[in-house]
């Protein structure tokens, strides 16, 4: 059963969860950059082996996100279960400021206070 996080403890969590990103963000860029330089030379070997390293390191930071709580969702993107859908945060945001319902998705993202049923002040 997945976890219910509150906005607080979901906010709690998310430093772990940027500390976990940022530095597989810039090593998946690095490996990408040299991804592109492969195939722009047409290396299968060097394209195969980048593309072997690129997976593991996408799968060790999803491994390490959900050991957290929450859900990935694709490529630098998480969301916290609410309960009514999620708090969606992606990285580099520096806050966890959005929520969308179980179906909407990413695109139908509000700012947490146009939640609904958030009290409105």
């Amino acid at each position: 059963m997945a976890r219910v996080f509150t906005l607080e403890e979901a906010r709690a969590v998310l430093p772990q969860v940027q500390d976990i990103t940022r530095p597989v963000f810039e090593l998946a860029s690095s490996l990408a950059e040299e991804l592109q330089a492969s195939e722009d030379r047409q290396d299968d070997a060097q394209v195969e082996s980048l593309q072997v390293r690129l997976e593991a390191l996408m799968d060790s930071w999803a491994e390490a996100v959900r050991d957290l709580g929450p859900d990935v969702k694709g490529p630098w993107l998480v969301d916290f279960d609410s309960g009514d859908g999620y708090w969606c945060w992606a990285f580099p945001e520096e806050d966890l400021d959005h929520w969308h319902s179980y179906e909407g998705g990413f695109a139908s993202r509000v700012p947490v206070a146009l939640k609904p049923g958030a009290a409105r002040g």
